[in-house]
């Protein structure tokens, strides 16, 4: 069964599939925000839509992130760093790429595992 979460006009925010739960592209609610702060707001929604799915950051397989400006990576990481659990650590890249918004300056999505007691609803 696949299964839908956060749907917008032209994607899903999530979708689950065969026990994985896969995140669109996440972006800061708040643009005016540094790169710590955009991420701080993107790790926020990324734990809202894990709960939601059956997951949580524990759980998380691979992440891609995507900065603005490259030279964000450091600010990016001090976000990252408090928020993710050390003893999970998911498989990461992190590139510079143009967003589709000049206001991003960082975009996450990811790949993660349901939690063993997540129903397949």
């Amino acid at each position: 069964m696949i299964r839908r979460y956060a749907d917008e006009p032209r994607l899903s925010g999530a979708v689950r599939h065969g026990g994985l739960v896969y995140l669109a592209g996440q972006v800061a609610d708040d643009t005016s925000l540094d790169a710590e702060g955009q991420t701080r707001d993107i790790l926020t929604q990324i734990d809202h839509l894990l709960a939601e799915t059956g997951s949580d950051k524990r759980h998380l397989l691979s992440v891609q992130i995507f900065l603005m400006d490259i030279k964000d990576i450091d600010a990016m990481n001090r976000a990252w760093d408090a928020w993710i659990d050390a003893g999970c650590k998911p498989a990461r890249a992190t590139v510079e790429a143009r967003l589709a918004d000049p206001a991003w300056r960082v975009e996450i999505t990811a790949i993660a595992a349901c939690r063993p007691d997540a129903r397949d609803a």
